[in-house]
């Protein structure tokens, strides 16, 4: 092969290399001949013609050489093609002259052939007659299909029969009668058996009901449902994927659903081998894990059916065997013409049925709720008999009676909370419910679209009034039902069904009717304010079966306390099941998702909860505001261990608040409402915290000059106001604004004399001011945290963040401003206080013949007095806010101690040192609070002493001192010492002068 290719290449070569005037199809010798004749070289170009004629008669051999095997070969097998077809020809003439030859033999004996053809049909037509007719005499192949469960077959073998029975020359046997009378009755007998299995599978009761799917990556809670849809007029349909709406339940295999499925599961199995069983249990609990995965497993109920394309059909579709079988028991009501019969029971049983298996579901979940519960052993109760009542309590120490309402009160607000004991419980006992009712709506689903696949969707009526939007109908007023009996409504006012079915009526317990109010609509026996007033009385469990049970659904043997409240726990789980089954249907009845259920749970949020909730916690926080120790401060365990609002009004508003946010968690779409009644309510704490801080104040200086402009304009300039933030550092940084401080101290000195009548009475108003402040400021980031608490939850959910109302960021203003109006009053108060003790000195005469050993009673009165006030506020404020409070102490006292020099006459050597024992116990009161620099305090009356100390040097001495240290006291203030009478000490005329010129810049 390769060298065919090399051979082939070479020869393209040596063509192309000839000239195309050697190639056109009419030859012109002439034209090379006188080419050549005319070449400068006739011999060479001739030479050349040659080499060329003898190179292509080379490559001409190599052609033939090459090829000359295969032409060889070829021809040889053409001649023995052409032989074979000739041969081929001779022997088809032959073979026409024989079958020419068998035509005339067989034509002289048709007639004897055809007849006996007939008669071997007849016979055969006889022998398959006669064996029909023994199969059809024994019907009890049928009663062993029925027997064990095998419905599909014994239909397909029943309607043999009776088709066989009908034909023609059959029905003149007499000794068939029997038979067809037998068969009649065993119709009966087979229609009661499927509708009743049916039943039984409608309600997760089956042997093939679909188990529950608990799968934990699932973010919505739906039940996993694979339906085959039939073809409107078909009898034997075909299967296609539908929609799923896949059911996940919370909780553990230890919950009530999970015992109530494993005891369903368990109680109903029987006429399956043991193989068999565990063959289909194996796939239905492989579901969740393979549902992608094709699925051809034998059916057992399918065994010994005849073959068909509805057998094929359900084989080879990938639905659960749940759903396989509801068509399946269908597909035998068509078969057997008793689809509109069997419509017509479901529907009369369908709301028994529901109610009946939602008791069930409540008894089970309270034999496990009380099964939870932690036993008390025998030896630890005794038992005592008084006054003719037998009494049984443990044997433990008596609380004392205000323990015993304190625990009470908060056991109520505990349990009647979003988050509560009773939420809790509700919730456990709705959801297993719910879930139970979805899969139940689902396999209505699934039978009613079977059904309607067989009567045609223009006649959903034809099943006797059974259809998916009946069925709905009818399970969401039981649920209806249900809740209502949770929230202890009126059931006289639950009737929604749009339908205007006959439902059955409910009877509400004799407790009920008696609180039953004579309103119209929706009446309720709960308020969030009763059960706060009245005492937690101990409830006995009430137990299975007891003979004072309740009437209706037995809500009350597994809830202790019913109520309205208790919709917080029921919301969420009743729109996912709404909205889960609202998934399955088809589109025609998608509109009964939002209506029934959907549409009574909305209105009675809006029309009965939301109203109810308004008047409560306003009705709480206001009595909460108004009491006499709403202002109150709380204990210091209370306060450091459970927050920062130190005072028990705003506390209390702050904890409504925060349920009222909780409540609003538990139901998103009304966020806006809850977030405008804590709004409400914050607003009604500001005005009552705004009127206590005007009451603490009144009269008082401080309140008067702290609305001045330029002692609003200096305080804000204050280095030190950066401790009025929220993430300020307990110290402001030292760099303070000298001049700024002395002018708002020149400003303060300036009011002297500061009676007492003018000051702030009483240590507990100076704690209630900074506790006041404190409390502001937790409400105001409550506030905050709310709507940074608000976002995180709507991305969460997956809805668009709601912006915190206006209102709300107004009020985190307010709050804020007036915790710093609290703050700056105490500040100018404290300085105040200072000043009004300070003011002694003044116009005083320091003269004392021995040494001070104590300093005088006012400067005692004042650091006492600031020593307790620190020690009550270290629990109620924080250190930051205490720094700014007492902060302004030290600068205004050590301008006041300068500035009392002006006003003395006379001072020796013991007065001077008898204002420096004050200096020196001012200071050591102020370096021993808590949230003082020490260093600061240190360092300003260290100033003062050394210049009262400076009264004591001579004049001489006093010129060095001020030259060494000409920026530490201005002239005025030595100018002031100079005009002192200090006895012994001699002041030279020109003293003034010289000072001045020691101290000119």
């Amino acid at each position: 092969m390769l060298r065919s290719g090399i051979f082939s290449q070479a020869v393209k070569e040596e063509l192309e290399a000839i000239d195309d005037s050697w190639k056109q199809p009419r030859f012109d010798s002439l034209t090379h001949v006188v080419e050549v004749l005319t070449s400068h070289n006739p011999e060479d170009a001739t030479q050349t013609l040659r080499e060329q004629r003898d190179a292509i008669e080379a490559l001409v051999d190599d052609v033939v050489r090459g090829y000359h095997k295969g032409f060889n070969k070829a021809i040889h097998n053409y001649s023995q093609i052409l032989r074979l077809f000739s041969e081929s020809a001779t022997g088809l003439s032959g073979l026409k002259l024989q079958l020419a030859d068998c035509k005339k033999l067989l034509g002289a004996r048709h007639k004897q052939l055809q007849q006996q053809w007939y008669r071997s049909v007849i016979l055969r037509n006889v022998i398959s007659l006669l064996d029909q007719i023994d199969n059809v005499s024994k019907a009890t192949k049928i009663e062993q299909y029925i027997s064990e469960k095998r419905y599909y077959s014994a239909v397909q073998l029943h309607i043999q029969s009776i088709s066989m029975l009908e034909r023609e020359g059959i029905q003149g046997v007499g000794a068939l009668q029997d038979v067809r009378a037998e068969f009649s009755n065993m119709k009966g007998v087979l229609f009661f058996k499927v509708v009743e299995d049916l039943h039984s599978h409608l309600y997760c009761k089956g042997e093939y009901s679909t188990s529950v799917i608990r799968d934990k990556n699932a973010d919505d809670d739906l039940l996993n449902i694979d339906t085959m849809v039939l073809p409107a007029g078909s009898s034997h349909p075909f299967s296609r994927r539908t929609r799923t709406f896949k059911k996940s339940e919370n909780g553990g295999d230890g919950s009530a659903n999970g015992h109530v499925e494993d005891r369903r599961n368990s109680s109903d199995k029987s006429s399956i081998s043991a193989d068999s069983k565990d063959e289909e249990l194996s796939q239905d609990e492989s579901v969740g894990k393979e549902s992608m995965k094709p699925k051809r497993a034998t059916l057992v109920w399918l065994g010994d059916a005849t073959p068909n394309e509805f057998v094929e059909a359900i084989t080879k579709s990938d639905a659960t065997l749940n759903v396989k079988y509801l068509q399946t028991m269908v597909e035998c009501l068509n078969l057997l013409g008793k689809t509109a019969a069997a419509g017509a029971l479901i529907s009369q049983r369908l709301r028994q049925t529901v109610h009946d298996l939602i008791i069930e579901e409540i008894k089970a979940h309270a034999v496990a709720v009380d099964a939870s519960r932690p036993r008390v052993e025998v030896s630890k109760i005794s038992v005592s008999h008084k006054n003719g009542v037998l009494t049984l309590g443990l044997k433990k120490v008596q609380d004392s009676k205000h323990a015993k309402k304190v625990r009470a009160s908060s056991e109520a607000l505990t349990s009647i909370g979003p988050t509560g004991p009773g939420q809790t419980a509700a919730r456990n006992l709705v959801e297993p419910v719910l879930a139970m009712l979805a899969r139940v709506l689902a396999n209505h689903v699934i039978v009613g679209k079977a059904m309607e696949s067989h009567t045609g969707d223009d006649d959903t009526h034809s099943v006797s009034g059974y259809n998916i939007g009946f069925a709905v109908t009818v399970i969401q007023s039981e649920c209806q039902q249900f809740i209502c009996d949770i929230l202890r409504a009126n059931a006289d006012a639950t009737q929604t069904d749009s339908s205007g079915q006959a439902a059955r009526q409910s009877k509400v317990t004799a407790a009920d009717k008696s609180n039953a109010g004579p309103d119209e609509g929706l009446s309720f026996t709960f308020r969030f304010t009763d059960a706060m007033s009245l005492p937690a009385v101990p409830r006995p469990v009430r137990r299975r079966g007891s003979a004072n049970a309740q009437e209706g659904f037995g809500v009350s043997t597994v809830l202790s306390d019913r109520g309205m409240y208790l919709i917080a726990s029921l919301y969420r789980p009743v729109l996912e099941f709404t909205d889960g089954f609202t998934s399955l249907l088809p589109e025609k009845y998608a509109s009964l998702g939002k209506e029934g259920l959907h549409n009574f749970l909305e209105t009675f949020i809006k029309d009965q909860f939301l109203p109810r909730i308004y008047v409560d916690y306003r009705t709480r926080a206001a009595d909460a505001l108004a009491s006499s120790a709403a202002f109150r401060l709380k204990t210091r365990s209370s306060v450091t261990k459970m927050s920062s609002i130190a005072l028990l009004g705003p506390s209390v508003a702050d904890q409504l608040a925060s349920e009222v946010v909780a409540w609003a968690h538990a139901m998103p779409k009304y966020a806006p409402e809850f977030l405008e009644l804590v709004q409400t309510i914050l607003e009604r704490t500001l005005e009552r915290c705004r009127a206590a801080y005007t009451e603490a104040v009144l009269g008082s200086l401080s309140s008067s000059i702290i609305g001045r402009t330029d002692v609003e304009q200096l305080m804000q300039q204050d280095p030190a106001s950066v401790l009025l933030e929220a993430d300020c550092p307990d110290h402001y940084p030292n760099g303070e604004d000298v001049e700024l401080e002395m002018e708002m101290n020149n400003l303060l000195l300036s009011l002297r004399p500061i009676k007492h009548d003018q000051l702030i009475h009483g240590d507990q108003k100076f704690v209630l001011l900074a506790a006041l402040s404190e409390s502001l400021s937790s409400l105001a980031t409550s506030i905050q945290n709310l709507g940074s608490q608000q976002k995180k939850n709507d991305m969460a959910s997956k809805r668009p963040s709601n912006i915190l109302p206006s209102g709300l960021h107004s009020l985190i203003a307010k709050y804020q401003d007036l915790s710093s109006e609290c703050l700056r009053t105490l500040r100018i108060e404290m300085q105040l206080q200072a000043i009004h003790y300070l003011q002694s000195m003044t116009g005083r005469v320091y003269v004392s013949d021995h040494d001070a050993e104590e300093p005088e009673d006012f400067i005692v009165s004042f650091t006492s007095q600031i020593t307790r006030w620190d020690e009550e506020m270290t629990f109620y404020i924080s250190s930051a806010k205490r720094n700014y409070a007492f902060g302004g102490i030290c600068g205004v006292a050590a301008t006041a101690f300068v500035k009392a020099l002006n006003d003395m006459s006379l001072v020796n050597v013991f007065g001077v040192r008898q204002i420096c024992r004050n200096c020196i116990a001012f200071q050591q009161a102020l370096a021993a609070l808590s949230s003082t620099d020490a260093d600061m305090v240190q360092q300003r009356l260290d100033r003062v002493r050394t210049y009262y100390e400076l009264l004591t040097m001579p004049f001489e001495a006093l010129i060095a001192f001020v030259n060494e240290h000409d920026s530490e006291f201005s002239f005025t203030e030595v100018s002031n010492l100079l005009k002192v009478n200090v006895p012994g000490r001699e002041i030279p005329p020109d003293a003034v002068q010289r000072i001045g010129k020691v101290l000119a810049p």
